[in-house]
């Protein structure tokens, strides 16, 4: 294969989770049918839970890892994570890495690149992982502090009057 057949292949791919990323609409039946264990032989793959930090963080930096255009390494996923949610090593181990990237295997949502092992995202892989990540940052995070709303400190003015009318009443 040719250097300009690789990057028209290449450019095919982008383009097309370019325009798949675009149309990524929030499907309640498929977080239904997502959340359940999936068989898998003998053993079980659990399902994807969106209040799992770890996921989130694999599925967002899975997402934007467009340079990565022949797959993902194991190792370039820790420091991309790491440098992304500024986590050490330590913090963010290989093998709990490792496990999610199974998983992420087993459901259809992650394939090798070949026989090395690099990952790349399937076709079914950027729509699942943007509905998961747009949910989560658009509707959970908003929601969940519209709930617990921060206090002003007293040192600073509110910037509003109404904010200020707000936390006076509680």
């Amino acid at each position: 294969m040719s250097w300009r057949q690789k990057l028209v292949a290449a450019t095919d791919r982008l383009t097309s989770l370019e325009a798949e990323r675009l149309h990524v609409h929030v499907d309640f039946p498929l977080f239904q049918r997502l959340a359940p264990p999936i068989p898998s032989g003998r053993s079980q793959i659990p399902g994807i839970q969106i209040q799992d930090t770890r996921r989130m963080r694999l599925l967002e930096v899975l997402l934007h890892g467009g340079p990565q255009l022949g797959g993902w390494r194991t190792a370039q996923m820790q420091e991309a994570i790491g440098s992304a949610f500024t986590l050490s090593a330590e913090t963010y181990p290989l093998t709990p890495l490792r496990y999610e990237l199974r998983k992420r295997k087993g459901q259809g949502w992650l394939q090798r690149d070949g026989r090395r092992y690099g990952y790349r995202l399937t076709e079914k892989g950027p729509r699942v992982a943007a509905l998961f990540v747009w949910f989560h940052q658009r509707i959970c995070g908003p929601l969940a502090n519209s709930w617990f709303p921060h206090r002003p400190a007293q040192t600073t003015p509110p910037p509003a009057k109404i904010e200020a009318a707000y936390h006076r009443r509680g």
